[in-house]
């Protein structure tokens, strides 16, 4: 989509997703730099609703660079690439909500990986007893922790059609054989070293979802966002241990609350209703809750 964006000092709007802005340097040609702005539009169900969330794109972008800097090493682990140029300070009338990040080739592979059963995971599991349509034990529960993290792909479909669950050999047909295996090591040990650092801060780390891209030497980088609220499912650990049904125990610190409402005032025909205040105040709680136990 696109729409009649911010403009930013010395910056040129070049494009808007769903929820954020892209643009090029105005004067400076193609530099390999992008600005990338967080909005505070939220979307469900592949339509941008109104009213926005207040101060949700520098909420986001605030748990984005704390990530991106727990991933290049702050957490022990090995450094992993990210998009983010060192020293370049996005204008400050992005108001917090701007990234200066490298323009990468990206990869068409949204790179999900699922720690626990839940969303549609858990109404294919209920049909066929897979996931993405890999075999998982029989008896599990919606909620339930899974044996191990499963990486489930999906294919970036192209602007304004759905993104499409894919199996890994596809992925394969897609990338090669090579990059396909990147992507999936790589994802698999970001979300065991984010729901590591997630369950010390007493977090689950549900599921979440990477997009990759290659700079200009081919190394895979980590871009766009990274384990938000947005891209990710997080729950409260006690809540998950003790709640007396999946609705308690899966109480989720994202636009799920948007998500619940919007599916209970619409029958998803035509446009959608403005969402209450109410729940824009909760859905903004719930946002700001999640960065300040992170990162506290």
């Amino acid at each position: 989509m696109t729409d009649a964006a911010t403009p930013f000092p010395g910056w040129t709007h070049v494009y808007s997703g769903k929820v954020r802005d892209l643009y090029r340097p105005a004067e400076a040609g193609d530099d390999g730099r992008l600005l990338v702005v967080a909005s505070d539009r939220v979307s469900a169900f592949d339509h941008v609703l109104e009213p926005a969330i207040p101060g949700k794109g520098a909420l986001l972008t605030e748990l984005s660079l704390w990530w991106f800097d727990q991933l290049a090493g702050a957490d022990g682990g090995r450094a992993i690439a990210n998009h983010l140029l060192p020293g370049q300070t996005p204008p400050a009338e992005t108001g917090g909500r701007g990234m200066v990040v490298r323009s990468l080739e990206m990869l068409p592979i949204e790179c999900v990986v699922r720690g626990y059963l839940t969303g549609s995971g858990w109404a294919e599991y209920q049909a066929d007893g897979t996931v993405c349509g890999i075999a998982l034990p029989a008896g599990l529960g919606n909620g339930d922790r899974l044996p191990e993290p499963i990486f489930t792909p999906a294919y970036k479909a192209p602007l304004g059609e759905h993104d499409e669950n894919i199996s890994f050999e596809r992925t394969v047909e897609l990338v090669g054989a090579d990059r396909a295996a990147q992507l999936r090591d790589a994802s698999l040990e970001i979300y065991r070293r984010a729901a590591a650092l997630a369950e010390a801060k007493g977090l689950i780390l549900a599921d979440t979802k990477f997009e990759f891209g290659l700079d200009a030497d081919g190394v895979l980088t980590l871009a766009d966002e990274v384990l938000t609220s947005d891209s990710s499912r997080y729950w409260d650990a006690e809540t998950w241990r003790t709640g007396e049904s999946p609705a308690a125990r899966m109480a989720s610190f994202d636009k799920q609350i948007v998500r619940d409402w919007l599916a209970g005032n619409w029958d998803k025909q035509g446009t959608p209703p403005v969402v209450p205040e109410g729940i824009v105040a909760q859905t903004a709680a719930k946002y700001r809750e999640l960065l300040e136990r992170l990162t506290s």
